[in-house]
Parts: C-alpha cells; sequence; structure tokens
C-alpha cells in the first residue's frame, strides 16, 4: 500500500510541475495548436518589408511569427506573438513610427515591425474635405521649421529642399526656400483664406493670436468633440502653438501634425497638450 501511495505522489507532482510551466506568464503559444510560438528577428531588414503609409482600418499579415510589443523598438515588452499568416488591422495613426505599425490583434493593440508585414487590403476610401486636410499635412513633414512663414512642396522634402533652422525663433535663423512655422502651416493645411490653396506658394494670414480669438473662418469646439482635421490652439503672453489634430484622446496621448520648432521642424507624432489649448474647427467642416 506504502508503495502504491508514493507512486501516485510522484505521478500527481510531476503532472503538477508541468502544468504551473504551461502557465508560466512569460511563454508565448499558439491558440490553435497550444505550442510555444518563436518570433523572428525584428531587427531584420527583408526585401519585401512594408514601409508605406496605409489608411488607419488597412489589413495586414504577418509574414512570419511576429511580436506585438507594447511600443516602437525590441526595448519594449511582448504583449503576444501573433502567428504567421495571421491579419492584423492598423490603428491610430496612418504612418509607421521607426518602420513599426500600430495594429491590433485579437483585440490586443500594440506596434509590430514592418520587417514581417505586407498589405491585404485598405478600407473604402471616401475623399472628404477632413481627408484632404490630412493628406496636405502629411505633404509638410519633414520640411524646417521657418519663423513667419508658410511653404512647402507637395513632393516632399529632400536632404537638399527641407531647409534648415538654427537658434532661437523670433531669433532664429532660416535657410532654404521652403518651411513654416505652426500658424502658417495650419492656414495651408486648413486653405484659410480660401486663396491660400497652393502649398508652394508662402504665406503666413494668420498667427496663434488669430487662431485662438474668433473669426468667421472657424469656430471654437470641446477637445471632446474634436474629429480629424481640427486643430487645438493656445496664446497667453506672446507666446503661442497650433497643432492639427489627426486621432487619439485629446486629454491624452494624441497624433498631430505640426510646425513643432526650429530643432524639430514640421513634423507628425505622438504627443500631449495641456489643458491651455483649445479645439478649433475650420467653418463648413462637420
Amino acid at each position: 500500500m506504502g508503495r502504491r501511495m508514493k507512486t501516485l505522489t510522484k505521478t500527481l507532482t510531476t503532472v503538477t510541475m508541468l502544468a504551473l510551466a504551461g502557465c508560466a506568464a512569460d511563454s508565448e503559444f499558439s491558440a490553435a495548436a497550444g505550442e510555444e510560438l518563436l518570433s523572428v528577428d525584428e531587427l531584420a531588414v527583408t526585401a519585401d518589408a512594408l514601409t508605406s503609409s496605409v489608411p488607419v482600418g488597412s489589413t495586414l499579415k504577418t509574414t512570419a511569427n511576429l511580436n506585438l510589443r507594447s511600443g516602437v523598438g525590441t526595448g519594449y515588452a511582448v504583449r503576444l506573438v501573433i502567428p504567421k499568416g495571421a491579419n492584423v488591422v492598423t490603428v491610430n495613426t496612418t504612418q509607421p513610427s521607426g518602420g513599426w505599425y500600430n495594429v491590433k490583434y485579437n483585440g490586443v493593440t500594440g506596434w509590430a515591425s514592418g520587417s514581417y508585414l505586407t498589405l491585404v487590403s485598405t478600407p473604402p476610401t471616401t475623399s472628404t474635405v477632413r481627408d484632404q486636410a490630412i493628406a496636405r499635412a502629411q505633404t509638410g513633414v519633414g520640411f524646417s521649421y521657418w519663423w513667419g512663414h508658410g511653404r512647402w512642396l507637395a513632393s516632399g522634402p529632400t536632404s537638399s529642399n527641407k531647409g534648415t533652422c538654427t537658434g532661437n525663433c523670433p531669433s532664429c535663423t532660416h535657410g532654404g526656400s521652403y518651411g513654416a512655422d505652426c500658424s502658417g502651416y495650419v492656414a495651408k493645411v486648413w486653405q484659410v483664406p480660401s486663396t491660400n490653396t497652393n502649398v508652394a506658394t508662402d504665406s503666413h494670414p494668420f498667427g496663434t493670436i488669430h487662431f485662438v480669438g474668433s473669426n468667421a473662418l472657424w469656430t471654437t469646439i470641446s477637445r471632446d468633440a474634436a474629429k480629424k482635421g481640427d486643430a487645438f490652439v493656445y496664446n497667453s503672453g506672446g507666446a503661442g502653438h497650433i497643432v492639427v489634430y489627426e486621432s487619439g484622446d485629446a486629454w491624452g496621448s494624441l497624433w498631430a501634425y505640426e510646425a513643432r520648432g526650429c530643432s524639430y521642424g514640421i513634423v507628425h507624432n505622438l504627443r500631449s497638450l495641456t489643458s491651455a489649448y483649445k479645439g478649433i474647427r475650420r467653418a463648413g467642416w462637420n
């Protein structure tokens, strides 16, 4: 009887240890097969890597088992491993960040390397005034900050035409023929006044002191009501700034297009804004 009890105890101990091993928090398993998934080297550069911007809601497919991480880069935690051949959907932003895409898989949102993603399909598009504004904003990204100006090329920047900015504005020094400051940039994106349609023509009709006030060309809105293409602006004590809102939490982390400053230039970035910013909307946009 004692021998049988020892055998049974040993068996139960082995089963318990195996069960506990299978519940390890850092193990990654295939939902279908229950087997551990090993991911690829995300730092590798593949010939068919996805690098272009894609509309939010696009479907991408993994070409290998791929880590879904909590942030951009291999230094961030792995939330799960997406199996090879699985579909993911892009969220929050149209452009990759350093080659990484913000995607959702099985209800979990994170970042995945474009080295092992291919485009399957994009959502149906209807070109609205808001879509067109964001498209104009995208063409300005990469050009320099140019105090008191608003001008860039719709074809995008190159190393020779993007311009340079040095020093502290307004006493900064600009080199080149293209660039914009924050309000010159938004005026082009919004096409205010209605004649301000050519991004290559230098124009700076308004400053933040104007955008923060009343005008027939825009209205004040609640930040909670902000939609793609609206703007957030502040002006206080002679200082001000304005950004074009794309997506995200209007009171937390949001994606914005902006001429951010002399050392930044025109950028598309994830950032937060203080409560000093108020929402505004171009007249005629619902």
